[in-house]
């Protein structure tokens, strides 16, 4: 046979794609089977006959090995076997087809390709296989339908391909070797007309390695119109017209049959290809030219060589594209949503045992690093958003994944630890924990939970910490190995136990049962099971998990025999200083939520028949029981493991780590894990499970969150213990309780400390002066706290001595009184449903923890507290009579005097209060005279602000009222201010008691000062009404008034007016009882008037001076119009018209500068 070499092949031809390389083996002659023979040809018959020998060897080679290193290894190659070999190495699984052509790619059962031999173990993974069963599936085709659970959503490529593929748009399908050619004609539209596209797909190995389309598609994915063809291959391949590589057909033509083949090509296409061939004619007949020292000639249907890549086809340059695109958009546009497709297309990939995963991730890195708005926030100071930091989290766990693959290479393991140091070292690097340092361990730290009380030589400032980038861990991972003899046995075997001979005393490999233990950093362990699920391991990721969880198991009973010994010196210092060195809820790893989903993936129920189209809402999982292979405990499960597992991590005590954003992440983390386990429908088994993971975290001491004492910065169980709550009610009333009550405590916030109570030095620089560590998520860890307590007293309406230790506790531990406040209102409203009778026992809490909030909110500030009071009074009218007595004789621990009378006391004694208690007369003198009493007792305390509502209180109550006016007037010499006894005189008129309102009146005339210049004072109408009061009961009460007035009132025009109206009318019109009234009009020459008119006169002499003082040109018109009306006022008296003239002539001696005004003032007055 002729030989096939590798040199490079001439530079006009620029240098050929790895499946072009140079050939120049001869075909050899013969008969042989055609592309449709074996069983192989129709993979979706239902009648099989078995395979061939030869389709089972050439179905092998296909897969594994390059066509060159076939054709090294045998001298002579029959026929047939070349076209099996070429039939067999086009891609058989339809979901790798899905995987390259749409973001969502799930086919139903199906995980992923089986564990290799050696490293990480020998059997099959899989879902499918889980349940009993190994098996390549990548050996299988895998046929997938338009009815197929494969997830795309209509209008993505790979549902389009079907699409077309279904309605015979497909034609002139030809395979050259390990070369496919068709066309897809995609049908007419009403705004489009029909088009057929030409598609050229190059393969090797069962992968696609290249792709052409004449649609011009440019994006990540294959277009719709690969798609269509390649579903062509694998479902039709019986269909399809297949050829040895041209290389082979070209060795058996002749001279004259070459150069007609090449002529016709030539003719066929002269305006593409007659350049190049004119070009590649002169260098073949230039005996020195480079293309002569080449044997052979490259052959693009001939297969890949022995070292190229093995590789789908990857477009890298939109990779960048797409990315630099979303990350641009900030978040917007559902970028983010787009950007974690992508991040699950890299899982789905490296699940596939696709190297293209490794290879798109740092593609996606690359960009990441490149963003412009990380020198931005740097030099800013300023954190990245949330969205874009969950990115960045889960850029640096798919790196952990990557680096931990049990089969990678080495020196494709320091490929990656040396781009990742080089990333890590860029300033623009984001930190593991935002701006903040991290205390946490680093992934390969070992110590034994056991001895994390000793874990308090800490570090005593955050700037004497390494730096963690997002990428530290991923470097730290990159010194994982997968060689340790016990991890091999553990991940390669369900029954892998010690000897029952050896299951005496201590081991740190297996556990008293003989189970295997893996004794490492939890979050590290947690971290190689995602590993071994991400790469398609699922049943070595299950093994390993359960090793894990028999180790947390072992750990949890040894920190409860801990504790029995410690118990009585803990409970008397009430706090501890013990914990746990890292929380596992909120990590960068997630280890809780990857067990969990481990554990729980294998026994999801999957629906066969239905499509998960990426659209509208995701109908929840469905869970069934599958056991744990090689557990000698016949009823524990994997949902049961992942049940107990999520229920530890969650109930692990750990400290608020620092900073908003990791803070923020373990709220948010607990809410996911929530979420997950709500998902689960509780059986006998998952209710034992919880039932006996409660009680165990309620006995663990200070390493559970749970336990009896707690460190006073240990993350709150709020949102955990509510789910518990939930769950065990049902089934466990009395443990729901204690679990949910425990959890009610929220130890920061207590005013009293411990001794040694901060123990956590790395808190000094974050501890405010009231020596709160910074928490930023305290409102929302009260909130939480809220909903707790708000569930207990849902879940124990009707049960009194259950609602009365809820009650307790959140008296005990609440302590904002609006989330107190808030607990009443749901109280309140769930005691007292539209159709049904109230809940008396219900009603009471609501009723007791208002008045806690009324005597929170007494001497604080709170914009609520007016609604607060009216709920209080509302709530007290619906539990009874009694109520209403309590709060009013208490009412001086409960409210201000303001709002005792002008709120509650006015409230209760309403008429809609009256018939809504229906209350005889007895019962409404009882409630009237509490009323009474504390309006006397409100107006005694503050008079200013509650004398007048006493006073309305009190007044079917004759020696009530007495009391109430009797305060007032005593009080009105002090610390009443005027206006506030003119508005009770005006109040006592409007009763009818005219001489106690004008007593008050002279009174608030007394604490009155109107200046000259204040015609526009507020109290002047108070005034004028004192004085027409005065008026109308008689001539001596204008004459007690008048000095009042004079002393008091200086403006001018105000005296003008109260004299104007006292001569119009005679006094004592108002018919005083016993007192006669002469109707005589009174005389300004005589008193009272008299003194009055002086005033004013003096009045108008004083202003006008200080007016003239200061006047300006402006105001001459309006001073004008002033002394016309002073003239009026000086005519009243009898020799008024000679006081006014020698007033003027006085102003035009004195102001004589100002002739402009002088002038006026002579042309109006002389």
């Amino acid at each position: 046979m002729a030989e096939r070499r590798r040199e490079q092949p001439h530079p006009l031809l620029s240098v050929p794609p790895a499946s072009k390389r140079p050939c120049l083996r001869p075909a050899p002659r013969g008969p042989g089977p055609g592309p449709g023979h074996g069983s192989g040809g129709l993979p979706g018959s239902r009648y099989r006959s078995p395979e061939s020998l030869l389709d089972c060897a050439a179905k092998a080679v296909a897969e594994k090995w390059a066509f060159e290193r076939v054709e090294e290894r045998f001298e002579r190659i029959p026929e047939p076997v070349q076209r099996r070999i070429v039939y067999w190495s086009f891609p058989r699984n339809e979901k790798e087809i899905c995987m390259y052509s749409s973001f969502q790619c799930r086919v139903a059962g199906e995980e992923g390709p089986s564990a290799a031999t050696g490293g990480a173990g020998t059997t099959g993974s899989g879902a499918t296989t889980a349940a009993g069963g190994g098996g390549s599936t990548a050996a299988t085709t895998a046929t997938v339908g338009a009815a197929g659970a494969v997830g795309t959503g209509e209008g993505l490529p790979f549902r389009r391909g079907i699409r077309l593929l279904e309605t015979g748009c497909v034609e002139n399908v030809l395979q050259v070797g390990f070369h496919l050619s068709g066309t897809v004609t995609e049908p007419a539209t009403p705004s489009e007309p029909e088009v057929t596209h030409k598609v050229a797909i190059s393969f090797d190995r069962c992968k696609i390695t290249s792709v052409t389309c004449g649609c011009g598609n440019r994006d990540i994915f294959y277009c719709a119109h690969v798609v269509a063809l390649s579903l062509y291959r694998i479902r039709k391949p019986e269909q399809v017209k297949l050829r040895l590589p041209i290389s082979e057909t070209l060795f058996q033509m002749n001279r004259d049959q070459l150069q007609k083949l090449v002529q016709y090509l030539i003719t066929a296409h002269h305006t593409e290809v007659l350049p190049t061939a004119q070009k590649l004619a002169d260098e073949i007949l230039s005996s020195n030219s480079e293309i002569n020292q080449v044997h052979g000639a490259p052959d693009p249907t001939a297969g890949a060589s022995i070292d190229d890549d093995n590789c789908w086809h990857l477009d890298e340059d939109q990779v960048r594209e797409q990315v630099k695109q979303f990350l641009s958009q900030g978040g917007y546009y559902g970028s983010g949503k787009q950007l974690n497709s992508m991040f699950a297309k890299v899982r789905e990939m490296l699940r596939m045992r696709d190297s293209n995963g490794a290879r798109m991730l740092t593609l996606i890195t690359e960009q990441f690093m490149a963003d412009p708005r990380l020198s931005l926030w740097r030099q800013q100071g300023t954190g990245m958003t949330d969205k874009c930091r969950q990115l960045w989290d889960e850029l640096g766990a798919l790196w952990v994944c990557v680096v931990l693959n049990p089969h990678c290479k080495s020196e494709e393991k320091s490929s990656w630890l040396k781009q990742l140091k080089k990333w890590g070292d860029m300033d623009v690097c984001p930190l593991e924990d935002g701006n903040y340092g991290s205390e946490l361990p680093n992934i390969t730290n070992t110590l034994p939970q056991s001895n994390l009380a000793q874990g308090q030589h800490r570090h005593t400032h955050s700037l004497s910490r390494p730096r963690r980038t997002v990428f530290s861990r991923a470097v730290e991972a990159c010194d994982l190995h997968w060689q340790d003899s016990h991890l091999q046995r553990i991940i390669s075997s369900d029954h892998y136990m010690s000897p029952s001979y050896q299951r005496e005393g201590e081991s740190l490999l297996f556990n008293p049962q003989g189970l295997p233990l893996w004794l490492d950093h939890v979050p590290t362990a947690c971290a190689r099971v995602d590993a071994l699920r991400s790469h398609g391991y699922s049943r070595e990721a299950l093994r390993l998990a359960a090793a894990i969880i028999n180790t947390l198991r072992l750990q949890q009973q040894r920190q409860r025999d801990i504790y029995k010994h410690q118990k009585k010196e803990l409970l008397q210092r009430g706090v501890t200083l013990t914990t746990n060195l890292e929380g596992w809820v909120g990590h960068p790893l997630d280890p809780i939520g990857c067990l969990y989903n481990t554990l729980t993936e294998t026994c999801r129920v999957d629906d066969d028949n239905s499509m998960d189209t990426g659209e509208g809402d995701p109908r929840p999982p469905v869970y069934h029981h599958v056991p744990v292979w090689g557990s000698p405990d016949a009823g524990e499960s994997y949902l049961t493991l992942a049940l107990e597992v999520a229920l530890m991590g969650m109930g692990q005590q750990r400290i608020m780590p620092e900073g908003l954003y990791a803070q923020d992440k373990v709220c948010r983390n607990e809410e996911q894990i929530v979420a997950k386990l709500q998902e689960l429908e509780l059986d006998d088994l998952l209710v034992q499970t919880l039932r006996k993971q409660a009680m165990q975290l309620l006995e663990a001491g200070p390493f559970s969150g749970l336990g009896e004492v707690i460190h006073r910065e240990s993350v709150p169980m709020h949102t955990f213990a509510k789910h518990l709550f939930s769950a065990l009610l049902p089934h466990d009333a009395d443990l729901a309780y204690k679990v949910a009550l425990r959890a009610m405590r929220l130890p920061v916030l207590e005013s009293s400390a411990g001794s040694g109570d901060v123990g956590h030095p790395h808190h000094g620089i974050s501890i405010v002066p009231s020596r709160y560590p910074r928490w930023f998520t305290l409102g929302h860890l009260e909130s939480q706290q809220c909903e707790l307590a708000s569930t207990m007293l849902t879940a124990a309406k009707g049960d009194m001595l259950r609602l009365r230790t809820v009650l307790e506790a959140i008296q005990k531990n609440i302590h904002s009184s609006s989330l107190i406040f808030k607990l009443a209102q749901d109280a309140f409203k769930i005691a007292t449903p539209a159709d049904n009778p109230p809940d008396i026992t219900l009603l009471n809490v609501a009723l007791e923890l208002g008045l806690q909030v009324m005597r929170m909110t007494l001497s604080t500030l709170n914009w609520r507290r007016r609604e607060m009071v009216r709920w209080l009074v509302t709530c007290a009218t619906e539990v009874g009579l009694r109520a209403l007595v309590s709060i009013l004789q208490s009412w001086y621990t409960l409210f201000t005097p303001t709002e005792a009378t002008s709120i509650v006391a006015a409230t209760v004694m309403s008429h809609n209060t009256i018939l809504r208690l229906s209350l005889d007369y007895p019962q409404r003198e009882e409630l009237a005279s509490c009323a009474r009493t504390l309006a006397l007792q409100c107006a005694m305390k503050d008079p200013q602000n509650c004398a007048l509502s006493a006073l309305t209180l009190c007044e079917k109550d004759h020696i009530a009222f007495e009391t109430a006016y009797q305060i007032v007037i005593d009080a009105a010499s002090t610390g009443m201010t005027y206006s506030q006894l003119f508005t009770i005189a005006r109040y006592m008129e409007h009763r009818g008691y005219p001489l106690r309102s004008f007593k008050l009146a002279s009174l608030a005339m007394t604490h009155l000062n109107l200046a000259y210049n204040q015609d526009t004072h507020p109290a002047i109408n108070d005034v004028l009404w004192a004085c027409a009061l005065s008026h109308s009961l008689g001539k001596n009460e204008l004459a007690a008034i008048i000095p009042l007035v004079v002393k008091s009132v200086h403006c001018a025009t105000v005296l003008s007016d109260i004299l104007r109206r006292c001569t119009m009318t005679a006094p004592g019109l108002a018919g005083i009882p016993g007192r006669r009234n002469s109707g005589k009009l009174m005389s300004t020459d005589k008193a009272p008037l008299r003194q009055l008119l002086d005033a004013t006169i003096s009045a108008y002499i004083n202003t006008t001076h200080s007016r003239l003082t200061h006047i300006s040109p402006r105001h001459y018109g309006e001073f004008i119009e002033f002394l016309s009306k002073a003239r009026e006022t000086f005519l009243l008296a009898q020799d008024g018209h000679i006081q006014f003239a020698q007033f003027i002539d006085n102003l035009k001696q004195i102001y004589k500068g100002k002739k402009k005004l002088m002038m006026l003032v002579r042309e109006r007055f002389g």
